[in-house]
């Protein structure tokens, strides 16, 4: 007998291959996964949320060891100093303005002695924490100090202590960091502030005192309706870039409320038929009892801060440059530049069309050759470097002509321990200048001290504060976990309106 095909399952079937082979390689990826069924539960693994939720309820502040602690509040210091640095920048004054006019009279907007209600509060200190894309990082994705946005105000409604600040802060990089370790969202359809709303919900509850139960509907509400889209970080950027995070912030804190009113939210949220392992990241594989203070060591310990306002990768191009640029001298004898960078740096930073003409402040601190160029012309790079005025600072505009990016495989495999660059000049009559610079203080492999995050605090605010007020404000900071209140941390810093 012969076989019969039916024409329009056969023609669905191409189309479905034709399909998966358009895909980029992590959604072929996800649909392989989705293709043998639901992400069920392995037989006895509880729902990620709640063991999440089960090992933030059992973390106590006598659980963190000496040198988290004082992680921990090097980390602080430079988000506040971040923070402070950004206040009379324009989208932060405008978001500062909204918050004020929702009226509330919750929580503290950084830098000020004004209160708005705790969600504005925590969107408009993120604001500003995130403002100059100078604040602390991890690994090759995430800005892990978006959290203390959610920390900060929440801690001082709840009239936490230091020490329930510092811990809440310590857990929301350990939550963050972890989900990060088990999956890199970021790299084509999904940005890394989803991971920031479980670690911000937990760490609001934290100060909340939620039971476990809450603190696992505060996670399904955070995820369930707030997840943030990659082309945040694409193309042309905008002033999305900097305040996705703040959302984040903003969401969790919110979904955390309605957890303390007993709202419920869709479970399980990670590995449900429609949750976030099938539709967002893929499976994850994540054991909460190798997490720090189970026999891990805290995450916030290896996370970075960036001497720059720039791109993570950019980083170590600002020095190499610089210091092209100053050996050079006449820039006008320059006739190509060649930037090696990692894998990162390159698809991050070098590797479109916008990168190498930049049209907004938020694009040129993520533009390898603009870094590149603007450092050998001004010796550094500040958030005045973006201003829309210098964009197009013929000097810079020339040099990125004859700029070129490319991934050096030598450099990768040194990631993301250090984010190493090499800038290379030749002149005319062949003449060749190079610089490699592999990483700088405050990234992992030469974490920041306090001299060290104190001296950067001083250069980023310098034309705001005075060295009396840094003083105080590094003080409070250095002595919070023996403060009852996170009242003189915010007092000390309410100098600016």
């Amino acid at each position: 007998m012969p076989l019969r095909f039916d024409r329009r399952l056969l023609l669905t079937g191409l189309a479905s291959l034709t399909s998966f082979a358009a895909m980029p390689r992590l959604a072929q990826t996800r649909a392989a996964e989705q293709a043998k069924g639901p992400a069920n539960l392995t037989a006895g693994t509880a729902p990620l949320a709640g063991r999440l939720a089960d090992y933030v309820q059992s973390v106590r502040f006598a659980d963190l060891d000496g040198p988290t602690i004082e992680r921990a509040k090097v980390h602080l210091l430079d988000s506040l100093a971040c923070g402070l640095s950004a206040f009379k920048e324009e989208t932060v004054a405008s978001v500062r303005e909204l918050a004020l006019k929702a009226g509330g009279n919750a929580a503290t907007i950084l830098g000020t002695k004004q209160r708005t209600t705790l969600d504005w509060a925590a969107f408009a200190n993120g604001a500003a924490i995130r403002a100059d894309d100078i604040n602390d990082g991890y690994s090759d994705s995430g800005h892990p100090s978006d959290n203390l946005a959610a920390c900060i105000p929440v801690a001082e409604i709840e009239g936490a202590s230091g020490a329930d600040l510092l811990l809440s802060m310590v857990l929301a990089y350990e939550i963050q960091c972890r989900l990060l370790d088990g999956a890199r969202v970021g790299t084509e359809d999904w940005d890394h502030p989803n991971y920031a709303l479980p670690a911000s919900a937990l760490a609001a509850g934290k100060l909340m005192k939620l039971s476990s139960p809450m603190l696992t509907e505060a996670v399904n509400l955070a995820l369930a309706g707030h997840l943030a889209m990659r082309q945040t970080r694409l193309g042309e950027l905008s002033n999305w870039k900097g305040l996705a995070g703040p959302n984040a912030a903003r969401d969790s804190v919110f979904a955390a409320q309605l957890a303390r009113a007993g709202i419920s939210g869709p479970s399980p949220i990670f590995e449900g038929d429609a949750g976030f392992f099938k539709l967002v990241s893929g499976p994850l594989n994540i054991d909460t009892a190798a997490f720090g203070g189970r026999g891990g060591q805290f995450r916030i310990n290896t996370c970075f801060i960036k001497s720059y306002p720039a791109q993570a990768q950019t980083q170590t191009a600002v020095v190499a440059a610089a210091t092209v640029g100053q050996k050079v001298g006449d820039l006008s004898r320059i006739r190509s530049i060649e930037i090696r960078s990692t894998r990162l740096g390159w698809y991050n930073a070098g590797r479109t069309p916008d990168r190498f003409a930049p049209e907004t402040p938020e694009t040129a601190d993520h533009s390898l050759p603009y870094i590149v160029a603007r450092a050998m012309v001004e010796g550094t790079i500040t958030p005045q470097s973006y201003a829309p005025e210098v964009l197009h600072d013929p000097r810079v505009v020339a040099l990125l002509k004859v700029t070129t990016v490319r991934e050096d495989p030598a450099l990768t495999a040194l990631a993301p321990r250090q984010s190493p660059n090499i800038v290379t000049a030749t002149l005319d009559g062949g003449a060749v200048v190079s610089e490699r610079v592999d990483d700088l203080p405050g990234f992992a492999s030469r974490p920041m001290q306090r001299a060290d995050v104190e001296a950067k605090f001083q250069r980023i605010t310098k034309s705001i504060l005075t060295n009396a007020q840094i003083a105080r404000i590094a003080q409070a900071v250095w002595d919070i976990d023996r403060s009852n209140s996170v009242r003189p941390l915010i007092d000390s810093m309410a100098i600016l309106a």
